[in-house]
């Protein structure tokens, strides 16, 4: 694997033309990348990467599987877009796979995580005027991370998101993650549900517990409300089954999905059991969800998790990660913490150096990414082999031992 030089000529041409056409939301990472296949990418210069962001969980089949292209190829050549007006085929025979393949029965289509998110909000607030009188409330948990929109914006449970875009939308209360107490004294009469992360991705990988998911459920039950579960990061596989949700044993009654959904291309989607699906005609729209493009590539890709087994994959390798990420911490002393859901893994240091990790994980050709100064983040694809796992561990390894030193 060569090494990728920090900023090639060419990549600083890319930032200079940046700086003069888009709005800074971004820090974005010295490197512009030209081209991918499989677990795999390459920068401009040539340069190759073993991809261990996976574009933030997103490309569970890695970069430009087969499945995915001919899908696509073939979509874009028969139908592009029609909206959600008419009856298409792509749409349907996504649906089938995801009713079929969950606890779920009615699926609604987006364009992202956010959007999902609001969806799910709506849908509550929907039906608690109508079946739980008048509740709107919902309870996230603190760290949580649901969107950037306003209303999945007033469900993150991190203030530092809030400050500048305040007033946000009222009813969202926010207590500890994996403290059933707390949750359980937050329930009100205006309580209509609780909305949770199996695996809080965005906060550096934090799983719930079997006994907070399990209490939770068992807590909506009994007060009457609603479980939503954001499987946006945990979904399709990731956690070592389709759902992370199985992996404990409940069943939500609204579940929000994207990422992974459709191998790379844009997409979202809120599914509801019949019980809570709310929503009549006018009740929420979206001219671009359902798009027949981003449905193709999701049947192609969740067809290819189900029929290749890949959470059995995700089992064996992460098993395999694990071990190798065990070892790396008994040997450099520098972790104080790894964190895992599947191949969703926060490694926490014990100093703040995860930006010159992943800064020397680049220069030796591997992407990371860090969610804070302490916590470095993995998110490969499903598809990745112990060959992969113990070559990024051997850079991890030599870039935590540089970072340290410096």
């Amino acid at each position: 694997m060569a090494a990728a030089a920090p900023i090639s000529p060419a990549t600083g041409d890319f930032a200079e033309r940046e700086s003069q056409l888009y709005m800074r939301t971004f820090i974005r990472i010295p490197v512009a990348l030209a081209r991918g296949e499989g677990v795999r990418v390459w920068d401009v210069a040539g340069n190759e990467y073993l991809d261990f962001f996976g574009g933030i969980a997103v490309n569970v089949l890695g970069h430009c599987h087969p499945a995915v292209v001919n899908a696509v190829t073939e979509q874009v050549q028969t139908l592009i877009h029609t909206t959600c007006l008419y009856y298409t085929s792509p749409q349907l025979e996504l649906g089938q796979l995801l009713i079929e393949n969950s606890c779920l029965d009615r699926v609604f289509y987006v364009n992202s995580g956010a959007e999902a998110a609001e969806t799910a909000i709506k849908l509550a607030r929907k039906w608690g005027k109508h079946h739980h009188n008048g509740a709107y409330r919902i309870i996230t948990a603190e760290n949580s991370f649901h969107g950037r929109t306003l209303g999945s914006l007033a469900a993150t449970g991190q203030p530092h998101y809030h400050h500048d875009f305040a007033p946000l939308p009222a009813g969202f209360s926010y207590v500890p993650y994996n403290d059933l107490d707390a949750l359980q004294a937050a329930v009100t009469d205006e309580t209509v549900a609780i909305m949770l992360e199996p695996v809080m991705g965005e906060a550096g990988v934090y799983p719930a517990t079997a006994e907070y998911l399990q209490g939770a459920r068992q807590l909506c039950d009994d007060h009457g409300i609603l479980l939503i579960l954001d499987e946006i990061q945990s979904g399709m596989g990731r956690s070592g089954r389709l759902w992370a949700y199985e992996t404990y044993g409940v069943e939500p009654d609204i579940m929000t999905l994207a990422k992974g959904l459709a191998g790379g291309m844009p997409i979202g989607a809120c599914l509801a059991k019949d019980s809570a699906a709310a929503f009549e005609p006018g009740d929420h729209g979206s001219t671009f969800g359902g798009h027949l493009v981003s449905c193709a590539a999701g049947v192609a890709t969740l067809r290819t998790i189900i029929e290749e087994d890949l959470p059995a994959n995700v089992r064996q390798v992460g098993a395999v990660l694990g071990e190798r990420l065990a070892a790396l911490a008994a040997e450099t002393g520098a972790i104080q913490e790894i964190r895992q859901s599947g191949l969703l893994i926060g490694i926490e240091l014990h100093e703040p150096v995860a930006g010159g990790v992943l800064t020397h994980c680049l220069e030796h050709g591997l992407l990371v990414n860090k969610t804070s100064d302490t916590t470095i983040r993995l998110a490969p694809p499903l598809t990745i082999n112990e060959e992969h796992v113990d070559q990024a561990v051997a850079i991890l390894g030599t870039a935590i031992k540089a970072a340290t030193a410096d």
